[in-house]
């Protein structure tokens, strides 16, 4: 299958290596391929440029957003929250009928607030929409005739794509959708991925409760110690 990435960062990178590996057609997508190619210096998260890392991951093509969008049968966004809506509505042409698995968290970087949370990086992100909308709900309101399903939201994306590297696999993914077709083939790539427990929440208006989790997560995260994999099983 054509499956576009939209995003060069570590968890865009994660899904483009494995699904190569699993012999798809992988096409990236990048605000600016030749800003992107020229990059020299880690970004925030301290990833290492993407030309560099390109370089050993032969037979990948990097295209604008929207050269990938129509390159793509299937489309997995990681474009970050601030800059999502607007860059895949420009691709809505591209867009139309696809499923688009959505997996940002809608973070306000730097937020400045009464009562901050501090973290190995600075201070914790505040969440822009949240409690009364979602990042997912958004996109699908930009983009009418997509198929949004937010997944992959809740866990490292490294561990997306490698879930039997924590405890054997024996965790939950989750997925929200208003389209059942396109939540059929999100679970079909989970699947792939090595998936076995996989919880449809239902509507993508769950989205919210998903995006919300960012912060649980980073929690446990610090809990278990900063780095530390891990993974969330909801025991029926």
């Amino acid at each position: 299958m054509k499956i576009a990435v939209l995003g060069t960062g570590g968890g865009a990178r994660a899904h483009i290596a494995r699904l190569g590996g699993l012999g798809h057609e992988v096409h990236v997508g990048t605000r600016d391929p030749r800003a992107t190619l020229a990059r020299t210096e880690p970004d925030m998260m301290g990833t290492p440029p993407f030309g560099s890392w390109l370089a050993d991951h032969p037979g990948i093509e990097l295209h604008t957003f929207t050269e990938a969008a129509e390159r793509g049968e299937l489309v997995i966004n990681g474009i970050d929250s601030h800059n999502a809506v607007a860059a895949l509505s420009a691709a809505a042409e591209q867009l139309a009928g696809k499923t688009l698995i959505d997996y940002a968290v809608p973070f306000v970087y730097n937020p400045d607030i009464a009562h901050p949370w501090p973290t190995p990086w600075g201070v914790m992100p505040t969440l822009d929409p949240c409690d009364s909308d979602s990042l997912a709900e958004q996109i699908q309101r930009a983009l009418p005739d997509t198929k949004v399903v937010k997944a992959f939201v809740t866990q490292e994306q490294d561990t997306v794509v490698d879930p039997k590297a924590i405890g054997g696999g024996e965790h939950t993914m989750f997925i929200a959708g208003e389209h059942a077709d396109a939540k059929r083939q999100t679970t079909d790539l989970l699947k792939a991925y090595g998936w076995s427990d996989i919880l449809d929440l239902g509507p993508l208006v769950a989205a919210r409760g998903m995006e919300l989790y960012a912060h649980m997560h980073s929690a446990i995260g610090f809990a278990l110690g900063f780095g530390t994999h891990f993974g969330i099983k909801v025991v029926r």
